[in-house]
């Protein structure tokens, strides 16, 4: 079920480890080209693009593309009270994890009369997608929605999929969650088009352009951020979810089986790769997953997710090139199934998951941290998904008249240096002879 790259033997360099990195290139490559032209589509069809896109990929047709309020209210009323609870525990932890990442103002004085002032303003307005095609994920609602309240964005909108087992409506999970957290501003819209209706806006739904446009989703939603790259701000490219699990041979080889079976049944296209130092663990894992993965509710797409060139386990000499193919591949989820876990070791991960009380499924819900994190190599320079993406820093700066003068000289030399003369001319006009 899961292919075997054997790297013992030898070093690797960092180019060789990323070439052996079990990656899905080619359905990220064709997904790019699909994503732009739905995006394309949108950006000059509107609401007639979104519902052809909609009856295509959802099975929905003439449904309301904008949620009316009456469905968001009956949602919350028919909201099992047991999911409400979870919800609510989550919204708690969420905000609390999420409040933590709002750096302080600060002004920094540089002389007498000479200050910067730093300060972090929110953006005016979001568009969070919540993915809805294989599975139903209100947390997504709770990951996007928290931490752009807690950076003080006055205008949040919300997307989901339409239903086709529910009229064409959003799913009532998504939308009872939408309305505990205060969002009354959501869309039937699904996929690369509803990022394309963010970035753009959708004059006939009166819905206006956004600042910047959040959320997970599949390879094309995750495209879809790219192909919108400049015209607005976008979170990491959260597309098809990676779990990578370093291990020893201290490791529970049915827990390590639970983990990577627990992320392939998103999608076909999730990876799962575990990397050890000890072939006898390996040998353990592989008799465990069959016959969990035969098991599961969602066997099939568990099967071709684990079948499929993204996912493997991956041999290594020890713990030191574990580590390394670790920090190359820089995966989404990480787990660390070890005797002696050194977290600060492994510098690139979307999030880091210590010991074996510490799964991912944690994270997806209720540890407090955000599932909404980068994949496909990303997170060795992008962040997850936090109060700080909603966030820009500015810089506010305050002289005074003796301030200037103290480095009036130094400006003017610089500016000559520069030949920018004018700009030297701007501060001697507040010195008149």
């Amino acid at each position: 079920m899961l292919r075997m790259i054997d790297l013992r033997g030898r070093d690797h360099t960092p180019a060789e480890l990323l070439a052996a990195v079990p990656r899905a290139t080619s359905a990220r490559a064709e997904a790019l080209l699909t994503a732009a032209g739905l995006v394309a589509d949108v950006a000059a069809h509107g609401e007639a693009a979104l519902r052809e896109q909609a009856e295509k990929f959802d099975g929905a047709s003439g449904h309301e593309i904008r949620v009316p309020a009456a469905h968001l209210d009956e949602a919350l009323a028919v909201l099992d009270p047991k999911v409400r609870a979870a919800l609510e525990e989550a919204i708690v932890r969420v905000r609390a994890g999420s409040a933590a990442q709002v750096p302080a103002p600060s002004v920094t004085q540089l002389a007498p009369g000479a200050f910067v002032h730093q300060r972090w303003q929110p953006v005016r307005r979001v568009g969070l997608y919540v993915p809805g095609g294989k599975a139903v994920y209100p947390s997504s609602v709770v990951m996007n929605v928290v931490p752009a309240q807690v950076a003080g964005v006055q205008q949040i909108a919300l997307a989901s999929p339409p239903q086709r087992a529910h009229g064409g409506r959003v799913h009532p999970v998504i939308l009872a969650a939408a309305r505990l957290l205060g969002v009354d501003e959501v869309y039937a819209m699904g996929g690369a088009g509803a990022v394309g209706a963010f970035a753009y806006g959708v004059p006939t739904l009166a819905l206006e352009p956004v600042d910047v446009v959040t959320g997970p989703g599949n390879n094309f939603v995750a495209a879809a951020k790219r192909a919108v790259a400049g015209v607005v701000g976008t979170d990491s490219e959260a597309g098809a979810t990676e779990i990578l699990i370093v291990a020893d041979d201290t490791a529970d080889p049915r827990l390590v089986a639970a983990d990577l079976i627990s992320q392939a049944e998103h999608d076909e296209q999730a990876s799962a790769v575990l990397v050890t130092d000890s072939e006898s663990l390996a040998a353990a894992v592989l008799d465990e997953i069959g016959p969990l993965a035969a098991r599961t509710r969602h066997a099939e797409r568990v099967a071709a997710a684990l079948g499929g060139p993204q996912s493997a386990v991956v041999l290594v000499d020890d713990l030191a090139a574990a580590t390394a193919f670790s920090n190359a591949y820089a995966p989404e989820h990480l787990e660390l199934h070890l005797s002696n876990p050194d977290a600060a070791s492994f510098v690139h991960a979307g999030a880091v998951f210590v010991g074996p009380h510490t799964p991912v499924s944690l994270g997806d819900y209720l540890a407090g941290s955000n599932h909404v994190l980068p994949t496909g190599g990303q997170a060795r320079y992008a962040a997850g998904l936090s109060a700080a993406t909603f966030l820009r820093p500015q810089q506010v700066i305050e002289y005074d008249r003796a301030a200037l003068a103290e480095v009036r000289e130094a400006v003017v030399t610089l500016a000559e240096a520069e030949d920018l003369p004018a700009h030297g001319e701007a501060v001697q006009a507040r010195f008149p002879a």
